[in-house]
């Protein structure tokens, strides 16, 4: 393994009260030798166990503990770090922050910087066997994998208490190997993306529009995972209120044909275009200069014409990048993605169910991916984590088209 596979990584290490806190201390030396800039958070128990002394002479940075620190919450310090973290890394996890984790405490500085955060998170737990075992904390584990967080570990073999059994503490030396396997830094260096997100809204006069339902939330999760991976990434989004991802380049449209304009001038020298927005289909043949004022019949009668098909128009370029769709249905899903796959010559499409309370606006969702020699089920996750692992997917079959064609 290549010494400097975190290289520019921000990585909070948050210690907490267990015994095998002193490998922390190995772990940070680890960290900083794989490159990561580390900055690490006690837990009060933790300082039972090693002093902050220690860990901060080996992270050369002051160690945080407290969450009501005047000096450090003058300047609101766990939100600066929250927003300093590529990663949050939890080495050991105790059961007992594994709980708070679930059930979303901030009652110390550790998890208050968890919950404020929109960094992955990844934990170590180390505690007794039977603890580990015990059905509270694997239905805790099992509730934290399926918001996103990645579990590493535990270990198996001889424990500080006597006794034999899984929750040991990876050796540190694993536990950044895993993280790095998950951070999969330099996988689209070098590469652009573009990407749609939200709706559009094809006006019928100055005051209202027709258009599609999009909170926008899981195109501006996939931008952030695609810069996570290190690409330059160009997110041209309809109208959301949502803050863009750090480090990528925002273009804001309203219409179908804006969006068209917007995604024409930025494929060039593209190498992979991702079409989450849900693009209206039709847009009124004339648009009123003035407000339609309500008549007194009882119905209006709108003249309406296809929108551009801003996908068909991506994959007829001569150079065109690897595309990949959504499909978002309310029946049929499987069908009707596989169909728009095929039709419209498209390299992926991610399907999901919508209707009331399933896909739009809300925070998690699920995917069933499709490509011409596969598919993957990806499961309900937080939309962070879900684009995370549609990313990881496309990355893999990016690569796998390209070795096949330089073959």
């Amino acid at each position: 393994m290549s010494n400097k596979l975190l290289i520019n990584k921000n990585i909070v290490l948050g210690v907490t009260g267990s015994i095998a806190a002193y490998k922390s201390a190995d772990l940070v030396r680890r960290l900083r030798e794989a490159g990561a800039e580390v900055r690490v958070v006690m837990t009060k128990a933790a300082c039972e166990f090693i002093t902050p002394l220690t860990l901060q002479t080996l992270s050369g940075q002051p160690v945080a503990i407290e969450l009501l620190d005047a000096d450090q919450e003058s300047a609101m310090g766990h939100i600066k770090l929250a927003r300093w973290a590529d990663w949050i890394l939890i080495a050991p996890a105790s059961a007992d922050l594994i709980a708070r984790l679930v059930h979303g405490r901030t009652n110390d500085l550790l998890s208050a910087l968890c919950l404020a955060s929109e960094s992955p998170l990844a934990i170590a737990p180390a505690m007794n066997n039977k603890m580990w075992e015990n059905k509270a904390t694997q239905e805790n584990v099992e509730i934290l994998t399926a918001r996103g967080v990645q579990i590493l570990g535990p270990a198996s073999g001889g424990q500080a208490c006597g006794e034999q059994g899984e929750g040991r503490l990876l050796e540190p030396t694993n536990i950044v190997q895993e993280l790095a396997r998950l951070v999969v830094p330099g996988k689209l260096q070098t590469k652009k993306v573009v990407i749609t997100a939200g709706p559009t809204y094809e006006h019928l006069d100055p005051v209202r529009y027709i258009g599609n339902k999009s909170s926008g939330k899981m195109g501006f999760a996939v931008a952030k995972a695609a810069r996570e991976a290190g690409a330059e990434v160009i997110l041209i989004s309809g109208p959301v209120h949502l803050t863009t991802p750090a480090g990528v380049q925002r273009i804001d449209v309203e219409s179908a044909q804006q969006m068209y304009d917007a995604v024409m001038e930025s494929l060039g020298s593209s190498n992979i275009f991702i079409a989450c927005a849900a693009v209206a289909d039709y847009r009124p043949k004339q648009v009123e200069d003035s407000k339609i004022k309500k008549s007194q019949h009882d119905q209006l009668q709108l003249n309406l014409t296809s929108t551009v098909d801003i996908l068909s128009a991506v994959v007829n370029q001569e150079n065109k990048p690897f595309t990949v769709g959504f499909a978002a249905e309310t029946e049929r899903v499987i069908d009707y993605a596989q169909d728009k796959l095929h039709r419209k010559n498209l390299d992926m499409i991610a399907a999901n169910k919508v209707g009331k309370g399933i896909g739009f606006e809300v925070d998690e969702n699920a995917l069933h991916v499709f490509w011409p020699q596969g598919s993957q089920k990806l499961p309900l996750a937080s939309k962070t984590q879900l684009a995370r692992n549609l990313m990881t997917l496309i990355i893999e079959q990016y690569y796998a088209k390209n070795s096949t064609q330089n073959s």
